[in-house]
C-alpha cells in the first residue's frame, strides 16, 4: 500500500495533547453541606459491579485515539498499487441517432435505457480509473474528457439528448483512439442499437467493448420526400414520395398529405415485407406553403412518419391587355389563376414590375420596356415590317426545343389572313409556314422580350383549339422565368450552404451580417452570413427550421421608414429522416455483444473515504457507549 500525502502522518502527534489532557486530573472545589447521609447512600448503590467500569476510563481513551488514526489514515490518502497498475482509461461512444427513440424492451427508449447502463458504468470506477464520454450524432463530439472525477461524468450525460439525424459511431471511435494514449487498459465502449451501416465489422474489433441496446421491432417511415413546381404548368406542383415498409410482415396503411394543414389527398399504402415504394404525384395549387405528409400507422419511430416540404408561391403575373375587344383573347387571359388581369384602351408608358403587356392589334410606335406579347399587330416598328397577310398559311416548322411551344401543335389549325412579318433585327422563329414567313417570332428587347403572334384570332379557328390557352400560358410562364422551382427539403444531419434571398441578405446587413436560424423546438442560434451564402448545419431536428433577422432589445418592433426591407422576411427549410438505415429497427444478427461492465469492488470508492465513515461509526458506538455509562 502506498500513499498520496504521507507527510500527513505528522498529525499523529495530536495523540501527544489527547493523552496529556486526558489523564491530567481536576481538582474538585469545596462546597459545605448540612448532611452527607445522601452522599453515603449513592455511594452505596453506585458500588462497581463490573469489571467494565473500572475500565471505562480506559476505553474511552482507546476510542479517542483510535478516532484519531483514522482520520490521520484519510488525510494521507492511502491507496493500493494495484491501482495504478490496474489504472484504465475508458472512452465511451454513446449513439444518439434517431433509431435510439424506439422503445426498448425493459420500457422507456433505447437512449434511456443506454444513459443508465453508462450511469452504471461510472459509478463502477475506479479512483485511478478514467473516463471519457463521446456522443455519435450527426457531428461527433466530446462532451467529457477523461476524468476520473464521477460526478462531473454524471453531469455531462444527464445534459445529452437524442437527436432525429443519423449516427456517426466509426468516425466518434476514431474520436475515441485519438484521445487514448498508447497504454496498457484502454477501452473504448459503444453503446448502440447497431442500426447503421459497418456496425458488425466495428463490434468485432479487439479494442472495442459492444454493448447492445434494444430488441428488433417492425416500422414504416418516409425516405424520400421533395415537392416543387411543374416545369410544365405554372399552377402544378409535383410531389416525390418513398414509403418503406421495415419489418418482416405485409402490412395496409394510408399516407396523408396536406398543404398548411388542409388535406389534399389519402394514398392508400399495400406494402410487403421489406418493401419500399416511391411515386410522384401531381397536385394544382397557387398558394404556396408547407406540404407534409403522414403515416396513419402506429409504429416505435415517430421521427419518420411525418416529412415536411416547402412548396413555392406562385406570384400572380400583372397582365395589361391593351384591345378593342376579344372575347376569346380575355376569357383565356382571365381564366388562368397567376393573371391578375388589367384591361385598358391605351397602350400605358410603364408596367408594374414583373408585368407583361399584351397588345391585341394596337401596336405604339414605340414599344414599351419590358415583357409584350403581340397579337396581330396591324403597323410595322421599329422591330418589323408588315408585307400584306398570307391567304392560308400552313404550318411547315415549329421549334419544339423552346418551353415556348411544349405541348403545343398547330400543323392542322387554319390561319387565314395572317399577317407576314419581316424581322428587322435578328430574332428567333418559333412556328414557319410553308412559304417561310414566321408566324410566331421571339424577339430580343428591352429589360425582357417580345413575343410576335400575326394569326387573325377572328378568321381562324385557332381560339377554339386548346393550343391556344396552353400557347398564352407557356408565354406567361416563360415572362415570369419561374418554372419548376424547388426548395429542396434536407436530411437531418446534413449541414449546407445557403444563398440567401436578397432581403435577407439585406436584413443581415443590418445586424453584423448575422441572421438567426431557429430550430423546430423554439431554440435560436446566429448564423453569419458570408457573400449572401451562410452555412447550416447539421440540423439534428425534423420540422421547419427558419433563417430570420436577429432579434434583441435593441431591435425595434416597427422599423424605420429609411430601412431598406422590414423585419419579418424569412427562409423555411424543412428537414427530414429521410435515412433508412434509421427506420430500420431491426437488430442484425452479425453482432456479437462483447459487454463488460466497469467493477470497482465494493462501493468504487477510494479508501479514505471508507477510513472516514469508520470515523463516523466510531463516534456513534463512543456515544452509545457513554449513554450506557460504560464510558466516561
Amino acid at each position: 500500500m502506498s500513499f498520496s500525502n504521507p507527510a500527513a502522518f505528522l498529525w499523529a502527534l495530536l495523540a501527544v495533547p489527547v493523552v496529556i489532557f486526558y489523564i491530567l486530573k481536576v481538582r474538585m472545589r469545596r462546597m459545605p453541606v448540612s448532611t452527607v447521609m445522601f452522599w453515603e447512600q449513592v455511594f452505596d448503590e453506585k458500588q462497581p459491579r463490573s469489571m467494565w467500569q473500572k475500565l471505562r476510563h480506559i476505553v474511552s481513551l482507546l476510542l479517542q485515539l483510535l478516532f484519531l488514526c483514522l482520520l490521520v489514515a484519510a488525510v494521507t490518502d492511502p491507496f493500493f498499487d494495484s491501482d495504478i497498475r490496474e489504472q484504465r482509461r475508458v472512452v465511451v461512444v454513446l449513439d444518439t441517432s434517431a433509431s435510439m427513440q424506439a422503445p426498448s424492451e425493459n420500457g422507456g427508449t433505447r437512449f434511456a435505457a443506454a444513459k443508465v447502463q453508462i450511469g452504471r458504468m461510472i459509478r463502477g470506477l475506479k479512483i485511478r480509473d478514467e473516463m471519457a464520454l463521446i456522443v455519435a450524432g450527426g457531428r461527433p463530439q466530446v462532451v467529457c474528457g477523461l476524468t476520473s472525477h464521477q460526478r462531473t461524468l454524471q453531469v455531462r450525460l444527464e445534459e445529452i439528448t437524442p437527436a432525429d439525424g443519423p449516427t456517426r459511431v466509426a468516425a466518434a471511435v476514431e474520436i475515441g483512439r485519438r484521445l487514448l494514449p498508447d497504454q496498457m487498459n484502454e477501452e473504448i465502449v459503444v453503446v448502440s442499437d447497431g442500426c447503421f451501416t459497418g456496425a458488425a465489422a466495428l463490434a468485432a474489433e479487439d479494442q472495442i467493448m459492444w454493448s447492445q441496446i434494444g430488441a428488433s421491432s417492425a416500422n414504416v417511415g418516409i425516405t424520400r420526400f421533395q415537392v416543387r413546381r411543374s416545369l410544365l404548368d405554372p399552377i402544378t406542383y409535383q410531389i416525390l414520395i418513398e414509403v418503406g415498409n421495415f419489418g418482416d410482415e405485409s402490412l395496409d396503411c394510408s399516407l396523408d398529405l396536406k398543404l398548411n394543414g388542409e388535406l389534399l389527398d389519402v394514398i392508400p399504402l399495400a406494402l410487403s415485407a421489406g418493401e419500399t415504394r416511391a411515386e410522384v404525384r401531381e397536385e394544382t395549387s397557387v398558394r404556396g406553403g408547407v406540404i407534409s405528409a403522414e403515416v396513419q400507422w402506429e409504429d416505435d419511430l415517430a421521427a419518420d412518419n411525418t416529412a415536411l416540404a416547402i412548396l413555392p408561391e406562385r406570384l400572380r403575373i400583372p397582365v395589361t391587355l391593351v384591345t378593342d375587344g376579344n372575347w376569346f383573347l380575355q376569357r383565356v387571359l382571365e381564366a388562368n389563376d397567376i393573371v391578375e388581369l388589367t384591361l385598358a384602351t391605351d397602350v400605358p408608358q410603364n408596367l408594374p414590375p414583373g408585368g407583361v403587356l399584351v397588345l391585341h392589334r394596337k401596336v405604339p410606335e414605340q414599344i414599351p420596356a419590358g415583357n409584350v406579347f403581340v397579337v396581330q399587330p396591324t403597323a410595322a416598328t421599329e422591330f418589323w415590317d408588315l408585307a400584306g397577310s398570307i391567304a392560308q398559311p400552313l404550318v411547315d416548322k415549329q421549334d419544339k426545343s423552346s418551353d415556348l411551344m411544349r405541348h403545343i401543335r398547330l400543323d392542322n389549325i387554319l390561319m387565314p389572313e395572317a399577317l407576314k412579318l419581316i424581322p428587322k433585327i435578328d430574332s428567333k422563329t418559333l412556328v414557319e409556314s410553308i412559304s417561310g414567313d414566321p408566324l410566331y417570332l421571339q424577339i430580343p428587347h428591352d429589360n425582357g422580350n417580345i413575343l410576335v403572334l400575326s394569326v387573325n384570332l377572328d378568321q381562324g379557328d385557332l381560339p377554339l383549339r386548346t393550343a391556344f390557352p396552353i400557347m398564352l400560358t407557356n408565354a406567361l410562364s416563360w415572362f415570369a422565368g419561374g418554372k419548376g422551382e424547388l426548395i429542396e427539403s434536407l436530411a437531418t444531419g446534413d449541414t449546407r450552404s445557403l444563398l440567401m434571398p436578397s432581403k435577407l441578405q439585406k436584413v443581415a446587413a443590418q445586424h453584423n451580417n448575422q441572421l438567426s436560424l431557429t430550430a423546430p423546438d423554439e431554440s435560436q442560434q446566429h448564423i453569419r452570413v458570408v457573400d449572401g451564402h451562410c452555412m447550416i448545419g447539421p440540423l439534428g431536428q425534423t420540422g421547419i427550421w427558419k433563417l430570420t433577422e436577429v432579434r434583441n432589445a435593441d431591435t425595434p418592433d416597427t422599423p424605420d421608414v429609411d430601412l431598406p426591407v422590414a423585419p419579418g422576411a424569412s427562409l423555411q427549410i424543412a428537414c427530414n429522416l429521410t435515412d433508412p438505415l434509421e427506420s430500420d429497427l431491426r437488430i442484425t444478427e452479425d453482432i456479437k455483444p462483447r459487454q463488460k461492465f466497469l467493477n470497482a469492488g465494493f462501493g468504487g470508492r477510494p479508501i479514505w473515504f471508507y477510513l472516514v465513515i469508520a470515523a463516523i461509526l466510531l463516534t456513534m458506538i463512543e456515544w452509545l457507549l457513554f449513554q450506557r455509562r460504560w464510558v466516561s
